[in-house]
C-alpha cells in the first residue's frame, strides 16, 4: 500500500506519455499544491474524488506559474489576478472559475498556517461577481459557411438565404423576424422597422449585403412560395404560403447549421448574439448596439463587452513585456 505521501502527489504528476522532466520551480510548485493536498486529506478527511478535483483545479495554476517563470510561493497578487483573467477567458463557466480561485485562496492560506509564507496574496482574490455566463456566437469565417448553405436556385432557398442574411444583418429576435411585413422594410433607404419587447418599435439599418438578398427574395421566390394567395407576413412557409413560425425557422437553421458543420448550441439568438459581438469588435459603441437591439437597459448590452475584455485581457497577458 502506498503512503499518503505518494497517493496525493500522484495527483499532480503527468499522465503516461507526458513529459515528466520538471526544472526546480516546477518542483517547487509541486511539492507545495501536493502538501496542502495531504493536508486535505489528513485535516478535512476530505474524499478522493474530492482531492482529484482539487488537484485539477490547482494544475491550471501549477501551469500558470510556469508559464510565469515562477514557483506557485512566488506569484504576487498582480500574476494571481492575470491568472483568473487566464481562467475567464478559456470558456469555464463562472462557477468553475469561482471554484478555481477559492481552491487557490485555500492553497495560499494553508502556505501561510504551514510558515512556508508570510502573507496570502490571495487575500480576498475573487472572480468579478459582474461576470455572467457568457453567450454563445459564431465566428465570422462560420457565419459565411452557414450563409452560403442556402441554394438560392429555388424559391425556397432564396428565403431562406434572405431570412439568415437579415437576421444577422440586424440582430433582431426570430420573433421579430418572421413578424415582418413588406411594408416594414425600406430597401432603397436600407433599413426596416420592427415592433419589440414591450410594444416598442425601433428602426434597424439593413446593410448591402441583406438588402441584395431580402430584395431577390421579394422578387423571384415569395410570390411562388404564395402560389397566388395572399399574405401580410413578408416571409412565407414553403407549403402553402402560411406564416412562418418560431418552430419551422428553427429547423431551417438548424439544418444549415448541420451542413455548415455547427452542430452544436446553434439558435437564432446566437446569431443575435454574433451580431452584436462583431460590430462591438470593430468599434461600434454601446448605446448604439443598445438600440439596434432593443434592449431597454445598457446593462444588458454590457454582456458583450465582457467578451471582448476577455480576449483583450488574455493577449495582453500573454505578450506585453511588462505587464
Amino acid at each position: 500500500m502506498r503512503s499518503s505521501k505518494t497517493r496525493s502527489r500522484s495527483r499532480t504528476q503527468p499522465k503516461a506519455g507526458q513529459r515528466t522532466r520538471r526544472g526546480p520551480r516546477q518542483s517547487r510548485s509541486t511539492a507545495l499544491v501536493d502538501a496542502y493536498l495531504d493536508h486535505l486529506r489528513v485535516a478535512r478527511r476530505l474524499a478522493d474524488h474530492t482531492l482529484e478535483s482539487y488537484g485539477r483545479d490547482l494544475g491550471w495554476l501549477l501551469r500558470f506559474a510556469e508559464r510565469e517563470g515562477a514557483s506557485v510561493d512566488q506569484l504576487d497578487r498582480a500574476q494571481l489576478e492575470a491568472f483568473v483573467r487566464h481562467l475567464m477567458a478559456a470558456d469555464f463557466a463562472p462557477r468553475s472559475v469561482a471554484r478555481m480561485v477559492a481552491c487557490v485562496r485555500g492553497l495560499y492560506r494553508f502556505l501561510v498556517l504551514d510558515r512556508r509564507l508570510e502573507t496570502s496574496p490571495a487575500d480576498d482574490l475573487r472572480a468579478p461577481k459582474s461576470w455572467p455566463a457568457l453567450p454563445k456566437y459564431l465566428s465570422i469565417e462560420d457565419v459565411d459557411r452557414l450563409l452560403e448553405q442556402p441554394d438560392t436556385s429555388t424559391a425556397r432557398g432564396l428565403r431562406d438565404r434572405a431570412l439568415l442574411e437579415l437576421l444577422y444583418a440586424t440582430g433582431m429576435r426570430v420573433s421579430e423576424l418572421i413578424s415582418l411585413k413588406p411594408a416594414d422594410v425600406n430597401l432603397e433607404a436600407g433599413y426596416l422597422t420592427c415592433m419589440g419587447k414591450g410594444s416598442k418599435e425601433r428602426i434597424v439599418p439593413i446593410g448591402r449585403e441583406a438588402t441584395t438578398w431580402v430584395r431577390k427574395y421579394l422578387e423571384h421566390a415569395r410570390g411562388a412560395l404564395l402560389r397566388e394567395k395572399r399574405s401580410p407576413w413578408m416571409f412565407v412557409n414553403a407549403r402553402g404560403g402560411t406564416a412562418l413560425s418560431r418552430v419551422g425557422f428553427w429547423k431551417v437553421l438548424k439544418a444549415y447549421g448541420a451542413a455548415a458543420g455547427l452542430r452544436h448550441g446553434l439558435s437564432p439568438h446566437v446569431l443575435r448574439h454574433s451580431f452584436a459581438t462583431h460590430l462591438l469588435d470593430r468599434g461600434a459603441d454601446l448605446r448604439t448596439i443598445q438600440a439596434m437591439l432593443g434592449h431597454a437597459d445598457l446593462s444588458t448590452t454590457q454582456i458583450y463587452t465582457h467578451i471582448l475584455d476577455a480576449r483583450l485581457k488574455a493577449v495582453y497577458d500573454e505578450y506585453h513585456p511588462r505587464r
